[in-house]
């Protein structure tokens, strides 16, 4: 039996407005778009047709030696080690913290939720500051330990309303109700019923979390003295300022053809640090994209 198939045909004006929306969608991903391909391209081209304003659409020149020189270099490996170890667990103890402290806030039951919620919303936007900031770490004897890197970043206001309103807006009352009246308690609640419906908040808060310990640095340099614990984005910073170093106190001995070397790695290792510290974290979204999409759009009043 054969299905009929209606299609509504569009008017002449749709037609137009839908190819005007199209093609500035177009011209704004590419916009968004070429700079990260330019940035891909220029760390396998000669540094001369980027200098050059050459317009790449492809490697000119196909070079590896900036690769070569980022991961030629063993603090490398020690970076992307202590990276991956703070962005992990770091992660793992984010999510489940805000998850858990939003879940108990958007309960209606949990006494005094809204004086913990206005505390909570103070740190936003008062702190001691740095100095006052670096005792406490000190008296706490956290400086220069792994443990200091994954705890800081971990919790976050902004996500724990983020996740207070995706609860509030997805789990009702009734739920509650009903699950306790079958003899359900708090916690098999939490587990067995709020948590499998609650992957698209936690992929969105996993992405956060884990963007921004994959791109810390700050707290490293103000804690962290002991190179091993150094993570990748420290060791980048070094290997760039050592080849812009090299090329602008060049030795005496060095004729015109080195120092032109010099220049050249310098623009290679910049391009090739970009990808380095980059492509692992977008590899990321892809796979967390439905989540993320759904979990922003149902999170996204705050209350």
């Amino acid at each position: 039996m054969r299905v009929a198939h209606h299609r509504i045909n569009s008017s002449l004006d749709d037609r137009i407005f839908m190819g005007v929306v199209y093609f500035l969608l177009t011209i704004m991903l590419l916009i968004v778009l070429y700079p990260l391909y330019f940035v891909l391209v220029a760390s396998f081209s000669d540094p001369t047709y980027v200098n050059s304003g050459y317009f790449l659409l492809y490697p000119k020149g196909f070079t590896t030696l900036g690769y070569e020189r980022v991961f030629g270099d063993a603090r490398i490996w020690t970076g992307y080690l202590n990276t991956i170890i703070y962005t992990v667990c770091g992660t793992l103890l984010g999510v489940a913290s805000c998850i858990m402290a939003g879940y108990a806030l958007s309960r209606k039951d949990l006494a005094g939720r809204n004086i913990i919620m206005g505390i909570f919303v103070f740190t936003m936007y008062f702190s001691g500051g740095l100095i006052p900031f670096y005792m406490v770490i000190k008296s706490l004897n956290l400086t220069n330990t792994r443990l200091l890197m994954v705890i800081l970043g971990s919790v976050s206001v902004y996500n724990i309303i983020t996740v207070r309103s995706f609860f509030s807006s997805t789990i009702p009352t009734e739920l509650q109700e009903a699950a306790f009246i079958d003899g359900c308690g708090n916690a098999r609640f939490f587990f067995s019923v709020v948590l499998p419906l609650s992957h698209a908040i936690m992929a969105v808060i996993a992405l956060y979390l884990a963007v921004g310990y994959w791109n810390a640095y700050f707290n490293a340099m103000i804690f962290i003295t002991d190179r091993t614990k150094f993570p990748l984005q420290i060791y980048l910073r070094e290997i760039l300022l050592t080849a812009k170093t090299a090329e602008a106190t060049p030795s005496a001995g060095q004729d015109a053809e080195t120092i032109a070397m010099l220049e050249k790695l310098v623009e290679v290792v910049k391009y090739g640090v970009i990808v380095i510290s980059t492509l692992p974290i977008i590899c990321m979204y892809p796979f967390l994209q439905k989540y993320f999409i759904k979990g922003v759009m149902i999170g996204a009043i705050k209350g």
